[in-house]
């Protein structure tokens, strides 16, 4: 069965970047503390890491997001989706117009246009099709950024929030919570490891 997860690494202080996030600083300044976990040896940082890249049969992003990976400063041969782990996935990427040109096209690009629903209904494809092909289940990733996280979980699309809660404080930012309805979460993993605290909740309907 194909599970919607959000994905995303988050400060103590609720910020899944540093203030001033853009092409050339994606993270905002002082971010990238939020994903040392990922280049991380700690054994299970990296069996973290590996089992959520190996799930991922379509990654939805939105466009701000996109605008970075893709960017001058963004994913090349040593830093892309997972890290260092090895996976290209189908790409669907939320936006109102579709870029020009795209710098990565070794991947697997899909511009939806007509709303977060209808992305994670093209990305839900996607994942099925790899699926079918793989032999096993895979699953969407809703990557980020926060916005775009935020707008799933208040929509209702989100079967899963697997949080990679990061020791820094980072005082501004992208926050990943602004209100909103509340949300009933069930917990169902905790890890510890010396980077980060990773958490997996079921998100109720």
């Amino acid at each position: 069965m194909t599970r919607i997860i959000a994905d995303i690494s988050v400060s103590l202080d609720g910020f899944v970047t540093g203030p001033d996030p853009g092409p050339e600083s994606g993270l905002g300044t002082g971010g990238e503390a939020l994903h040392t976990w990922a280049f991380s040896d700690d054994p299970d940082d990296r069996r973290i890491l590996h089992e959520a890249t190996a799930r991922s049969g379509a990654v939805i992003l939105g466009r701000h997001l996109f605008d970075v990976v893709d960017g001058p400063h963004g994913w090349d041969d040593k830093v892309g989706y997972g890290a260092a782990e090895v996976g290209k996935p189908a790409f669907v990427v939320v936006t109102s117009s579709p870029p020009e040109s795209v710098r990565l096209t070794g991947l697997d690009w899909t511009f939806v246009t007509t709303g977060l629903p209808d992305a994670v209904t093209v990305a839900r494809r996607h994942a099925e099709a790899a699926s079918a092909a793989g032999g096993k289940d895979l699953d969407v990733v809703l990557m980020g950024g926060g916005a775009t996280v935020r707008s799933a979980l208040e929509a209702g699309l989100v079967d899963v929030l697997t949080l990679h809660l990061s020791p820094v404080v980072l005082g501004a930012g992208t926050p990943l919570f602004t209100g909103g309805a509340p949300r009933t979460l069930v917990q169902r993993s905790v890890t510890a490891t010396s980077t980060a605290t990773h958490l997996t909740y079921d998100v109720l309907p």
